[in-house]
């Protein structure tokens, strides 16, 4: 099923439940604020697994791909990547484990500064299900090979500001070439 029907799903389903809930209760809130501890520690644990399988494999192979020009950045044209597999897939999963943390900022403020509880509860389902449904961990955690949607460079989620923020990386050879010779960007990631 689609991860945005599914998403949309689950948060319905998580505001019915917590107006079903009584936050005053201290029980109840004891109960909601350990499912959100356990999903978050559940998220994060999942992702340094699949941090430490990484670099386990070590996958060195080479990587290249123009990034899309960030239209918003003032950027007009595309840079050449070339990075490693390896190299890649760790930027990749070191930017989720970063959403971890945001996350986890964003719902403690809500939460311990403005007294909402409602985003425990949401927010003790939802990573988790992003974390076992991202492309990095399918690869590492589940050994789903890496073709179709998996080819790396993953394929940005479409957005209200794909416009703004450039489009699709691109990864045909011919663009490649192009972009060697004329000498445009040619960015070596370490």
């Amino acid at each position: 099923m689609n991860p945005a029907v599914t998403n949309l799903v689950l948060m319905l389903v998580a505001m019915q439940v917590s107006k079903k809930l009584d936050f005053e209760d201290p029980t109840t809130l004891f109960y909601v604020r350990l499912a959100f501890v356990v999903g978050q520690s559940l998220t994060l644990l999942i992702y340094l697994y699949v941090r430490f399988t990484i670099v386990k494999k070590n996958d060195l192979t080479t990587l290249k791909y123009l990034d899309a020009p960030n239209k918003m950045a003032g950027e007009s044209e595309s840079k050449l990547i070339t990075t490693t597999v390896k190299d890649y897939d760790l930027k990749q999963i070191d930017s989720a484990i970063k959403g971890v943390f945001t996350g986890l900022a964003m719902t403690g403020f809500m939460h311990l500064y403005m007294k909402f509880a409602n985003p425990l509860v949401m927010q003790s389902i939802s990573p988790v299900k992003g974390a076992l449904e991202s492309n990095i961990v399918k690869i590492h955690l589940f050994n789903t090979p890496a073709v179709g949607d998996l080819k790396r460079p993953f394929k940005a989620a479409p957005s209200i500001l794909s416009g703004l923020t450039g489009g699709d990386v691109k990864t045909d050879k011919s663009s490649i070439e192009k972009a060697e010779i004329a000498g445009t960007g040619g960015v070596k990631e370490e």
